[in-house]
């Protein structure tokens, strides 16, 4: 049978499996996305990166290199629907994860060998819902996004209006100059950000799978701290981190997990390579179980002997920071103020360790290659206030150059009392016995 009767069968016999949300979640986050596209005046949103469309959906799987899309249309143009219509366009590989796992209207099926099949197909879909030539949003000109090129002067209302992730990390170039070449008369509007500015405040339910992740996160460092000692590898250590984290419950990871030694730990993102830990080495895990795709990744330190004077100085540098950050990390309080709190405990080692200058990145929902959502940073410049329920992952590490690395960090909730560890991370450096 060819891919539409495969995806039809499924339908019939399989139906939709069972989501890590009830409706009224994904109601709510879709409403979220249908409010701002009317704010933002655009008659559709394209939605190409696969954790957003996981958000917004259910969609999962664990091909995410091909063009996926996601096409929402605002609620006037959807016949009644508050939260407007909902369409996926997966390859021909993807119909099954489609039908059985996503919350949409439609699936629609196109050639995975034959990717640039893709842009005819959506727009016959674009057609056939009407949006070529609907209204934007009964605005008179559309606002104009960072990124738009030849709108200067804006987009007359009677061009309808979709919007497209371009700084995300899936839209791919061809596709939307393709569907600019052959919609003429439609605005692809850069709206990147639009989703994010919706799922980077979690609900509750998303809080419980994120502590499940951490559970499963602590699972794996500790598994593979027992084995830290003179003589064995980084690849050990890895090893058995990820095998813990899997029989605890965990699936594919978003970001493998990450172990370096001695002098390699003073290099930023450098992972294991079958290297043998040295007496008196300080051992980096970072470590993120996922959990229906949520991460809450975790670093700790511990050192293959008794840390050195400097060690323990470093680590008492990186605890300050934290605290600084915590007690920063309440409601109207700017991202920036947070990390200019961070940059005053980092001063006694801002010349001599690097630092990466992001005291904290979003986590949430996320495929590889990377577990950060990058929703929002903390970060100097970062105009924007904490929330209460935006969690963050401190990624808390100094390194001096050729020396070596200490890291320590939690996956954290903003709270009204400040942040809320989700993680169980010590931030303690200890030796283990060699």
């Amino acid at each position: 049978m060819d891919f539409n009767r495969y995806r039809d069968v499924l339908a019939e016999r399989v139906g939709r499996l069972a989501l890590p949300f009830d409706d009224d979640e994904y109601t709510r986050r879709r409403q979220g996305v249908a409010d701002a596209m009317t704010e933002a005046g655009l008659a559709a949103l394209l939605v190409t990166d696969a954790a957003d469309i996981c958000y917004l959906t259910g969609y999962n799987t664990f091909e995410v290199s091909v063009h996926t899309a996601l096409l929402l249309t605002a609620p006037e143009a959807a016949e009644g629907r508050p939260q407007g219509r909902a369409v996926l366009q997966v390859p021909s590989i993807e119909t099954g994860p489609a039908v059985t796992t996503a919350r949409v209207d439609e699936v629609f099926g196109y050639r995975w060998e034959a990717a640039n099949g893709a842009i005819d197909q959506m727009v016959g879909i674009i057609s056939d819902l009407g949006l070529i030539g609907a209204g934007g949003g009964g605005r008179d000109v559309a606002p104009i996004w960072p990124g738009d090129v030849g709108a200067s002067a804006g987009v007359a209302r009677n061009t309808p209006r979709i919007g497209t992730d371009n700084w995300g990390p899936a839209l791919r170039c061809g596709f939307r100059d393709g569907l600019a070449t052959a919609l003429p008369g439609v605005a692809l509007i850069d709206a990147s950000g639009l989703v994010d500015g919706v799922k980077i405040v979690k609900s509750e339910p998303e809080i419980a799978l994120l502590r499940e992740s951490a559970r499963i996160t602590e699972t794996g460092i500790a598994a593979a701290e027992s084995l830290i000692a003179p003589g064995v590898t980084d690849q050990q250590l890895a090893a058995t981190g990820s095998a813990a984290m899997l029989a605890a419950g965990g699936e594919f990871m978003s970001l493998q997990p990450i172990v370096t030694a001695g002098w390699r730990s003073s290099v930023i993102h450098c992972n294991h390579q079958r290297h043998t830990v040295a007496e008196g080495d300080p051992v980096f895990l970072e470590f993120g179980a996922a959990w229906h795709r949520y991460t809450a990744p975790m670093m700790r330190t511990r050192i293959a002997g008794t840390p050195s004077d400097e060690m323990r100085r470093t680590a008492g540098v990186i605890r300050d920071i934290y605290e600084a950050l915590t007690a920063n990390m309440r409601p109207g309080v700017t991202m920036d103020a947070a990390a200019a709190a961070a940059d005053a405990a980092l001063a006694p080692m801002a010349e001599r360790a690097f630092f990466s200058g992001v005291y904290g990145y979003t986590v949430g929902i996320q495929f590889p290659p990377s577990w950060v959502e990058a929703s929002g940073y903390i970060a100097r410049g970062v105009e924007r206030e904490f929330t209460d329920n935006m969690v963050f992952h401190l990624p808390l590490m100094l390194r001096l150059p050729g020396e070596w690395g200490i890291g320590m960090s939690n996956t954290v909730r903003v709270t009204a009392d400040g942040g809320e560890a989700l993680t169980n991370n010590d931030l303690a450096l200890m030796g283990v016995a060699g």
